[in-house]
């Protein structure tokens, strides 16, 4: 993002943690205005409305995710790895109660109720995340690394379910162990020894 204030990074910082921990009905201005110390005009200044301080964060995390995606595809030797990169990743985030689950996840189980803007970046990071899980399945498909049940786009969607069920089973049974006990299997079955 461009030259923006710490103040503006650590509104962000703060409506992160909110949405993780109540969603987006559940914080308010005068919420992070207490937490971060500042006056709700403050907040306004940089974010006129929450549909604008929600559509900034989720841009601000679809470009994290990017990042995070270009960052396993650099250092991950092969399809499998970044699979096992990209569950690693939300396996080491599951245990951290501002992290531990995907803000894009939470937001799509609030969808009828939430803004149309916000719908549209939430649904943007879902199909970008796809997208490359379904090149991560068509490359190890035709390497013969991976025996796919279905076409490369099902076997993305099923995987993408799967991991963020995960990190919601990992929450409702506050046992962040739960997560790997649910992905690494569904890793496993899908390579091919």
């Amino acid at each position: 993002m461009a030259n923006h204030s710490n103040t503006f990074y650590e509104i962000l910082n703060c409506a992160r943690s909110l949405i993780i921990a109540g969603g987006y009905s559940g914080f308010s201005y005068a919420d992070i205005a207490e937490t971060v110390g500042i006056r709700k005009a403050s907040i306004h200044h940089h974010f006129p409305t929450k549909v604008d301080l929600v559509r900034s964060l989720v841009s601000q995390y679809r470009q994290e995710a990017e990042a995070g995606i270009a960052h396993i595809e650099r250092v991950s030797a092969g399809p499998a790895d970044q699979l096992r990169a990209y569950t690693g990743y939300w396996q080491g985030c599951i245990a951290d109660a501002a992290k531990g689950y995907c803000v894009c996840a939470l937001l799509a189980t609030q969808i009828p109720v939430l803004p149309q803007e916000i719908v549209v970046e939430v649904r943007a990071h879902f199909r970008a995340l796809s997208a490359w899980l379904t090149s991560v399945f068509e490359r190890g498909q035709a390497q013969g690394s991976m025996a796919l049940s279905g076409d490369a786009r099902s076997e993305a969607e099923r995987f993408m379910a799967t991991v963020h069920g995960a990190m919601l089973s990992a929450r409702a049974y506050g046992d962040p162990e739960m997560f790997g006990v649910i992905t690494q299997p569904m890793i496993e079955k899908l390579m091919i020894a």
